[in-house]
């Protein structure tokens, strides 16, 4: 049954925690020269001593305290820290960061545009989002967030410190940013905004290669994905001879869009499988027919910020031998997380299973190891070499029987990407010569 008021949701619990602990008490004193053992707790049964001390705390609290204390804070406190003690993904959604899990899945929310996970002395940034304010100030996967307004973090617990970048849309906060290879302390000052994501980005690359970064996972991220490549190929009036997909600080997102996004370039074979605790957290999800490229080469590009969902899909595009993975190691978010409603305006978030690649890997703590390991690089504006000379330059040469022929056409997007991204440049040599290859061949 829902229940529509968080209020009396919360006293509900109180009053049933309250009379549950009661009887439990009265069970336990009944009981006390038998204390609870490790297998009694493996089994499932109730910790008696433990809920008698949690009552204890409770009662010392609303008697004793300088003063007066809400029941609710109370109860949420307590059910925030039974979350704190499992993992850094489990968490009690209230009614705000519920709407925001909702928005950020479906492709809106407000804020600065960075996915976070706790971290010693602060919190760590999985990734900025794409055209966010905390991607356009600069901050990087990686950096870790030590002050925020002049905070420091270090005593702050996790969900404190992430309700501290929240607020309202134009207000403004200030970061310090601790980053590895910088001596000093970075300051960033950003402004709350409405996120808009757009999960999918493309451009041609020319002679036939198209680059599609996936920013993240959301529900239309597929469908988007799909309608991408068609445009391109109608475009272009032809085959698609090589993809570059580009996953690099895409956080994740919505599992079955992963699954999704995978069996567009597959035609057979497993793509993920989870195991948990539950049945209903133990399935494997297959390819069907229908390889959107037909068969072209595929690379895809990773690093430390492309997590959980993005390494879904470039575990499973590795271990079926579809796509060569290109980078530097991914994140290692292995688990999945299971958004539980409680309410119409509460959730929980829980850890309900570890993911496997298809050849049975678990990354979680290691991550998704590339193919062909290359670290970004800043790519030095080009030195102003002496101009070359041809035939065609000299005085009075015959003239050529045949036409130059001339390179396709890059959009300055596609020109401005392959000026500063090495990894993609990289990428795309390495792919032209592929399709060279795969030319001869056949």
């Amino acid at each position: 049954m829902v229940i529509p008021s968080k209020i009396k949701w919360l006293s509900i619990i109180s009053v049933s925690i309250c009379f549950s602990l009661s009887m439990l008490m009265q069970a336990a004193e009944s009981d006390a020269e038998k204390p609870a053992t490790s297998q009694q707790h493996s089994t499932g049964q109730l910790p008696l001593e433990q809920l008698r001390i949690f009552a204890e705390v409770y009662n010392r609290i609303k008697s004793t305290y300088v003063e007066d204390v809400d029941d609710v804070k109370l109860i949420k406190g307590a059910i925030a820290g039974m979350l704190d003690s499992l993992d850094p993904h489990s968490r009690y959604l209230d009614q705000e960061s519920y709407d925001e899990v909702q928005d950020s899945s479906s492709g809106q929310y407000g804020g600065l545009g960075v996915q976070v996970i706790p971290s010693k002395g602060g919190i760590s940034i999985i990734s900025p989002i794409d055209n966010s304010p905390a991607k356009r100030a600069g901050i990087k996967a990686g950096d870790l967030v030590i002050k925020i307004n002049n905070t420091p973090l270090r005593h702050v617990k996790a969900n404190d410190a992430m309700e501290m970048m929240r607020g309202e849309m134009g207000g403004k906060i200030h970061l310090t940013i601790l980053r590895e290879g910088e001596e000093e302390l970075l300051e960033f000052d950003l402004v709350r905004e409405v996120i808009k994501l757009s999960s999918i980005k493309a451009e041609s690359l020319g002679n036939g290669i198209v680059y599609i970064r996936i920013s993240q996972f959301q529900r239309r991220t597929a469908y988007e994905l799909g309608e991408a490549i068609e445009k391109i190929r109608q475009q272009k009036g032809g085959k698609i001879k090589g993809l570059i997909l580009d996953m690099r600080d895409n956080p994740g997102g919505v599992l079955i869009a992963a699954e999704a996004v995978s069996d567009a370039f597959l035609n057979e074979g497993l793509i993920v499988s989870t195991k948990g605790k539950v049945t209903q957290a133990n399935y494997q999800f297959y390819a069907e027919q229908g390889d959107i490229l037909y068969g072209a080469p595929m690379i895809v590009l990773i690093n430390g910020g492309s997590a959980s969902a993005a390494e879904i899909v470039a575990g499973a595009l590795q271990d079926q031998k579809r796509a060569i993975i290109l980078g530097t190691r991914s994140f290692g978010k292995g688990s999945v997380q299971t958004v539980i409603p409680l309410s119409e305006t509460v959730a929980l978030k829980l850890t309900t299973s570890r993911y496997y690649t298809p050849s049975g890997r678990s990354i979680q703590g290691i991550g998704i190891t590339p193919d062909i390991n290359i670290r970004q690089r800043d790519i030095a504006k080009a030195v102003q070499a002496k101009p070359e000379v041809y035939e065609s330059d000299l005085k009075g040469s015959l003239k050529s029987e045949t036409k130059l022929a001339s390179g396709n056409e890059l959009s300055e997007d596609a020109l401005g990407l392959l000026a500063r991204d090495f990894q993609l440049r990289e990428a795309l040599n390495l792919l032209r010569g592929i399709s060279i290859l795969s030319l001869k061949t056949n």
